[in-house]
């Protein structure tokens, strides 16, 4: 362990491990330092299903072409145009051929899925899921000859002048206190897991979020890039946030807390009043808008309202509903003000329009003369039994992070790009996301920006 590597890769996840086999492809030695234990490795690739890559035509796993103008189409809506442009086309470019490298690696995909999820053209579904998924590239990096030491927590990093010189470790690692490489490549996710660093730009609300990933990523090595004079990019309040199930635990619920029955009924805060149109476009464009809009309402705190009707039509969560015969009694059950939410309710059904109802296109059910309006997927809620969620915002990752080039080198803050420091993945999300989410799109970011971050540290590990 004392002697120097040509690459150093911080993190354990999707982009460190596709940086790692990258650059140990290159003909780099490589070690990786993961600050979880073994079995918490990964981050939050662990929780995750699928991924979303350009690709021309229909595949044994994909039932129609997914252009890539259509993604950068996609993208440009979500972020509301707040992406830099050069490096979200690049990477939508490179992620058409990373369906193919992601197999090469032992990656193996499962047939498209169908249903309320609308992703069987666009994304690709791990078979396995996402802890397979990081199996699987593990087994290949260490096949390869990459070092990988778990419980490896860096509290410190020796940078001049825009070049990383040595990593410091909180415990020795085979007798070694410090690690010496010739490139760097940072991967160790966002900040999300660190809720004083939340409550800086959410304030005490930030004690009513769930995690939804790994404890771990509580932003350590952000923050020592960033104070060493890396050029930081994204707003700190912007983060991929979606509504998961208040019983869920406060770190590491993972998927199966999120609940994706929003656009099958509507949502209320806690004096039962709607807050915004549930209907508003297909539901993998929308869900990780929800999470903020939680976030905003009074306690962080609101409440997914249908009936029996629909039990059957979205994929169901780890935690059950809670039902009752009557709108009254399910409001007592949830603490609500009983008569705000029949008058809600009431009002809501009232304004529906006849339509024909098809969740996998924007159709013609919508209401009429109430703000919020519903403008897709309104149906009247009117069958019992009635049902609720109740739901906080679940924080999955945070889209502060290092500013890259097409190279994922990081730039420094007077614009240089850095002599031998990568990133990929959570850690530079936000050179592509300003705000906004898409399913899948964080393991694209992982997986192409990781390749290259590992090709490049390599290539100037070698020069």
């Amino acid at each position: 362990m004392n002697q120097k590597f040509d690459v150093l890769v911080i993190g354990g996840g999707n982009a460190a491990l596709c940086a790692a086999i990258s650059a140990r492809r290159a003909g780099a030695s490589v070690l990786v330092l993961e600050g979880a234990p073994k079995f918490y490795r990964g981050g939050n690739t662990r929780h995750t299903r699928n991924m979303r890559c350009a690709h021309d035509a229909a595949t044994e796993i994909l039932t129609g072409p997914y252009t890539e103008e259509e993604f950068w189409d996609d993208l440009l809506r979500l972020t509301g145009g707040q992406t830099d442009e050069e490096l979200a086309r690049f990477m939508i470019r490179e992620s058409k051929d990373i369906l193919n490298w992601i197999v090469e690696q032992g990656v193996r995909w499962q047939p498209s899925l169908g249903g309320t999820l609308s992703l069987g053209r666009t994304n690709s579904f791990f078979l396995g899921g996402g802890r397979a998924m990081l199996n699987a590239l593990y087994l290949t990096a260490e096949r390869l000859g990459v070092e990988i030491f778990y419980d490896a927590e860096v509290v410190d990093l020796e940078i001049e002048d825009g070049m990383f010189l040595a990593a410091k470790l909180k415990q020795p690692i085979g007798g070694a206190s410090e690690i010496r490489a010739s490139a760097l490549v940072a991967a160790a996710g966002g900040f999300e897991a660190n809720i004083e660093w939340l409550k800086q730009y959410w304030g005490e609300a930030a004690d009513n979020f769930l995690i939804r990933g790994t404890p771990y990523n509580r932003g350590s090595i952000l923050k020592m890039l960033l104070d060493k004079g890396v050029q930081d990019i994204g707003d700190p309040t912007q983060c991929h946030a979606v509504a998961i199930d208040a019983r869920a635990p406060k770190f590491d619920g993972g998927i199966i807390t999120r609940h994706d029955s929003v656009v099958f009924g509507i949502v209320v805060n806690k004096h039962a009043q709607r807050f915004y149109d549930e209907g508003e476009d297909i539901w993998p464009k929308r869900y990780a808008i929800w999470g903020r809009l939680v976030a905003a309402q009074p306690d962080q705190i609101a409440y997914i309202i249908f009936d029996s009707t629909v039990v059957t039509s979205f994929m169901p969560t780890l935690f059950p509903p809670i039902a009752d015969a009557t709108l009254t009694e399910l409001a007592g059950k949830l603490g609500l003000d009983p008569t705000a939410l029949e008058r809600t309710v009431r009002d809501f059904n009232a304004a529906v329009q006849p339509g024909t109802f098809d969740h996998t296109i924007l159709d013609d059910c919508r209401t009429e003369g109430i703000t919020p309006a519903k403008t897709h997927w309104a149906r009247k809620i009117d069958t019992p039994p009635y049902l609720a969620y109740p739901v906080r915002p679940g924080i999955t990752f945070t889209y502060l992070g290092t500013r890259v080039n097409k190279q994922s080198r990081m730039v420094m803050k007077d614009g240089r790009p850095s002599a031998n420091m990568f990133a990929a993945g959570e850690i530079m999300a936000g050179n592509v996301l300003g705000k906004g989410y898409a399913a899948g799109i964080g393991m694209t970011i992982g997986s192409v920006f990781g390749r290259v971050a590992g090709r490049e540290a390599a290539k100037n590990a070698r020069n």
